[in-house]
């Protein structure tokens, strides 16, 4: 049913039961997952020598910290996980990273870090604009 699963990360407990879903899901339909983590430039701006620069670093290396955390779980479960580091703004990613990577399927959290109450306005984003099938968990 599945044969590759977008699943983009970001630390929050909505993007950690996305990733726990994908897991399952590529566990049980032998899917390789696409697992992402974009750093919000429409949010902070591309780095230039100021302190916006020492936010980005900071972003940069909890993306790669999640990314390698994650991959190293799959791989412990027998997953193949190939991962994605970017900037941008993060439904747009998403939404061009899931067509490139041909993906069946994205897992995304509900609710990301700014929302508490309703569905995350990137989630929002990704399942509007996207054209691929979208599970929000």
């Amino acid at each position: 049913m599945y044969d590759t699963i977008l699943v983009p990360i970001d630390g929050s407990d909505g993007g950690n039961r996305a990733a726990e879903h994908a897991l399952e899901l590529a566990d049980r339909y032998d899917a390789t997952i696409h697992a992402m983590y974009v750093v919000d430039v429409s949010r902070y701006g591309e780095p230039a020598l100021s302190s916006v620069e020492l936010v980005v670093d900071e972003l940069e290396d909890r993306g790669r910290d999640l990314l390698t955390t994650f991959a190293d779980r799959a791989d412990n479960d027998g997953i193949v996980v190939e991962t994605k580091h970017c900037h941008g703004a993060p439904h747009e990613e998403i939404v061009a990273y899931a067509e490139d990577a041909d993906a069946d399927l994205v897992v995304m959290g509900f609710q990301g870090y700014s929302h508490q109450n309703r569905i995350g306005s990137v989630a929002e984003r990704v399942t509007r604009t996207g054209v691929r099938p979208v599970m929000l968990v």
